[in-house]
């Protein structure tokens, strides 16, 4: 399997109206502080390329940057780190995302075909395991039942000092991303990780999609 370029991959989040936080893609420090400039501080880079899936791992990622002394020593620091490697697309710059962070996906599987998963993102991921399934094509009413199965699924709709999300588009995006798996066939597996929902919108901030 192959990683789609971010170009294309971003082509096809448009198309299928699946947000996607603020994004820019640069070859040069000139691109780089303008697009610094159009989006505004904080920001994260992180390198492009469709042969890397694992982008943090490899320190081709920094988040948090607050201002041009640290865009520029993040700039160098992604050009040091990612000497060597092959098709360099050139580097995303974003626009840090806030809310609650959630992981959506979708895997061909050779009986069934696209089976969609849904879940909370960081911790709640990765040690409860805390998701839900539901094999494409899937309805509104399906993504809506796929949300609310989770555990976690109270601090979606606002819990203590949390604020809720907006539960409408989080399952729009869901059944979007049904489609997009169903259409496109060469599509082996997608992965939205993370998604960050807040009361206003939905935006994917990392979008990995595997041909």
């Amino acid at each position: 399997m192959a990683l789609l370029s971010f170009k294309k991959t971003k082509q096809l989040l448009k198309k299928y109206k699946i947000g996607m936080v603020k994004t820019e893609i640069v070859d040069s420090k000139e691109k780089l502080l303008f697009a610094a400039k159009k989006l505004g501080f904080p920001l994260a880079i992180k390198i492009s390329s469709p042969k890397i899936i694992h982008k943090t791992e490899k320190k081709l990622v920094i988040t948090y940057i607050k201002n041009k002394n640290e865009l520029l020593n993040g700039f160098y620091t992604l050009i040091k780190n990612s000497k060597g490697l092959d098709e360099i697309e050139g580097i995303l710059v974003q626009k840090m995302a806030t809310g609650t962070e959630l992981i959506c996906g979708a895997k061909k599987d050779d009986v069934f075909g696209p089976v969609i998963m849904f879940g909370l993102g960081g911790i709640f991921v990765e040690v409860l395991k805390d998701i839900s399934f539901r094999i494409a094509p899937i309805k509104n009413s399906d993504a809506m039942d796929m949300i609310k199965e989770i555990k976690a699924y109270k601090i979606l709709t606002g819990y203590r000092n949390h604020p809720a999300v907006n539960i409408k588009k989080v399952a729009e995006m869901l059944k979007n991303l049904s489609l997009l798996s169903l259409e496109n066939k060469a599509i082996k597996a997608i992965d939205f990780n993370p998604v960050f929902a807040d009361k206003n919108k939905v935006e994917v901030v990392d979008a990995k999609i595997l041909i």
